[in-house]
């Protein structure tokens, strides 16, 4: 089975593809030619319905099953901010370094530190929405940034049970415990033969 995938993020691809791994003959691949269609305008008020609005722009252009996800980080003391402008946090031609520069910013001289990662993924075959899956993951924001893996603010994402950052994990255990991680799975563990595939 293939799956197309709608992201101009390279890490988020290659997590994708890493998902994918697991599932057998599932193959996923970047939507051909995804690079020369113009942006989807991403109005919505929720990760979900970015999401939704980004795989259906997407899915007439896609020769069969397509996803695309839409994922940010929401602190508590910023009353879930960023939220679904974690990417352009510090304005549209936002670099990682420059979001996580305005977040400590933000929370400077704050204690509460808490935050957590949210994902949600939508599928769709042409115009029909096949589904949508979410992954959530608690944890707290550091004063400065710790490991030089991951993307976004995974170098300032503390996550206690495993007693380090995101960007201080591997790609490989970074999936396991987190949001996309979770909404990955759950969209792979509901395609037709999951369980044929060692999917479930």
């Amino acid at each position: 089975m293939r799956l197309y995938a709608a992201t101009g993020n390279a890490g988020k691809l290659r997590e994708f593809r890493l998902a994918a791994e697991g599932h057998g003959a599932v193959e996923m691949e970047l939507l051909p030619g995804f690079e020369r269609i113009a942006p989807c305008i991403e109005d919505g008020l929720t990760f979900e319905e970015n999401a939704v609005r980004k795989a259906l722009y997407y899915g007439r252009h896609a020769p069969g099953l397509l996803f695309a996800d839409d994922s940010g980080l929401e602190v508590e003391a910023l009353d879930d901010a960023p939220g679904i402008y974690s990417a352009r946090f510090s304005g549209p031609n936002a670099t990682d370094d420059d979001n996580n520069r305005l977040l400590l910013e933000k929370l400077r001289g704050i204690e509460n530190r808490a935050a957590r990662f949210v994902c949600v993924i939508a599928l769709v075959e042409g115009e029909v929405v096949r589904g949508t899956f979410k992954g959530a993951v608690g944890g707290e924001i550091l004063r400065e940034p710790r490991g030089a893996g991951g993307f976004g603010y995974d170098p300032l994402f503390y996550f206690a049970p495993l007693g380090c950052t995101f960007g201080e994990l591997t790609a490989d255990r970074k999936l396991r415990v987190s949001h996309r991680g979770q909404a990955l799975r759950a969209m792979l563990e509901s395609l037709p033969g999951a369980e044929e595939r060692g999917g479930k």
